[in-house]
């Protein structure tokens, strides 16, 4: 059913979730491992360039990554000490706050819910089952399910699409700048909850509001 909260200008329809860094704290682990891995090869890396791979396709983070470590021989040095660092703290991958609540006032409200993710099917699914909400998704749009990720649109219309709801009167809730610029790109109602990246004077153009956390995004749910 529809649902109307005077901090929105149409009724919502439904939710899309970003995930990692707004469903899911993955972003710090993977933080840590990428600069714990680049100094284990010599080449550390600094806040400036990884911000700028946060939420940005993985075609184009690999081609990032392999010109930075000079070429696929340096990738696949850095490679060999990112994966066993982010397995060992892979473990202790949390939910973010407010996560449930949130999903327990939409599934009261009858509101559909979706993921759009940047990451891939198995990691995305596999991510979603650690912590336990896999289930409570209506549809799981993941970078394997569209031709053009963050920030293009097409994540954010291929969830509505398989909800079967028009993008303006979808909620779309996101961490990264690429997934606000995807969102917006889409036509839906965006939401920025910063983590890693603050919020910029772009972004506070692009999204309807600035949230502290989820458990404020449900607060305007509820006006």
């Amino acid at each position: 059913m529809p649902l109307t909260a005077p901090a929105f200008p149409r009724p919502l329809h439904a939710v899309v979730f970003d995930m990692d860094g707004l469903l899911i704290d993955t972003e710090r682990h993977v933080r840590e491992a990428t600069l714990g891995a680049a100094l284990d090869v010599g080449r550390p890396m600094d806040d400036d360039f990884y911000a700028g791979i946060i939420g940005t396709p993985w075609p184009e983070t690999l081609a990032m990554l392999k010109d930075y470590f000079g070429g696929q021989d340096g990738f696949d040095r850095f490679r060999a000490h990112f994966v066993p660092r982010m397995e060992a703290l892979r473990q202790g991958v949390e939910m973010m706050a407010g996560v449930v609540e949130l999903l327990d006032y939409l599934d009261t409200a009858g509101l559909p819910k979706a993921v759009a993710t940047s990451t891939g099917r198995e990691k995305a699914d596999e991510h979603l089952r650690h912590v336990g909400i896999h289930h409570r998704f209506d549809a799981i749009v993941t970078r394997d399910d569209v031709t053009r990720g963050k920030p293009h649109p097409e994540p954010y219309l291929t969830a509505a699409r398989l909800l079967g709801v028009d993008p303006a009167h979808c909620l779309a809730l996101e961490d990264s700048h690429n997934g606000i610029r995807s969102a917006h790109g889409a036509g839906m109602m965006a939401v920025m909850v910063p983590d890693l990246l603050p919020a910029t004077d772009e972004m506070r153009a692009l999204a309807l509001h600035v949230a502290e956390s989820l458990h404020q995004v449900r607060g305007m749910l509820r006006g």
